[in-house]
């Protein structure tokens, strides 16, 4: 059973990650709960176990495995939809907020998950996307990512809620293979009628093929073909 108290995991959290936590918590929930040999990120009043991951779930395979089988267990993903960049110098003066060009999207889920495909499967586990706005503080302390020009990330803020989805079974996943797509594909086409890049529909496909959302058929090509499994729309009914 979990037991509260514990600062484990607070230490260099950012608000972000501390807003969803509360949120999925909620008013009568806890938060930081020791469950056995892991800390969760909260509990709900009716016994649910919260986690929040920004990133990967590769950390989470195990933790999540164990505690699925005591669950339920939701796993909140925070996709960010549009951010805002905030960058402050050394001393603190903001010199510059702009948006940022790029926009998330549900499929980014897939990046995360292609550590741990198995994730889906597991009885009593919910993955809940939280389609949010955030705002990014950066420092110009030249001890950032050389991509950042050296500019450090100092945290994470939510600022605007915009809707979320729950994937409860492998079968949920199905919305993310476009009708017109169900019965012969490839990597290719799939980026094409989602408009993602070819690179996230081929860990897109290696997920949902784990988890039996989808099968290959074949190739077309150097590709693989791939078709929704079980019924997909325009099947006759047999009789």
């Amino acid at each position: 059973m979990p037991t509260p108290g514990s600062d484990i995991g607070t230490r260099r959290e950012s608000a972000l990650h501390r807003a969803l936590k509360f949120r999925y918590s909620g008013p009568e929930g806890h938060t930081e709960q020791v469950w056995g040999d892991y800390v969760c990120d909260g509990i709900t009043e009716t016994g649910e176990i919260i986690e929040v991951q920004t990133g990967s779930f590769g950390p989470l395979r195990e933790k999540a495995k164990k505690m699925a089988a005591a669950g339920p267990l939701r796993i909140v993903y925070p996709v960010i939809v549009i951010k805002y960049i905030e960058t402050y110098g050394a001393d603190g003066t903001l010199i510059r907020r702009r948006r940022s060009p790029r926009r998330g999207s549900p499929w980014d889920l897939f990046r995360s998950l292609l550590y741990a495909p198995e994730l889906p499967r597991l009885k009593g586990l919910s993955i809940e996307l939280a389609l949010i706005d955030a705002l990014e503080k950066r420092i110009q302390d030249g001890k950032g990512s050389w991509r950042r020009g050296g500019t450090s990330i100092a945290g994470r803020e939510l600022t605007a809620w915009r809707d979320s989805i729950i994937l409860k079974k492998p079968g949920d996943y199905r919305r993310f293979i476009p009708p017109a797509l169900a019965r012969n594909f490839t990597a290719g086409t799939l980026a094409e009628g989602a408009e993602i890049s070819p690179e996230l529909a081929r860990k897109t496909l290696y997920v949902l093929n784990k988890i039996g959302v989808v099968e290959r058929t074949g190739k077309k090509g150097r590709a693989f073909t791939y078709r929704l499994r079980g019924r997909v729309p325009g099947d006759k009914k047999k009789r």
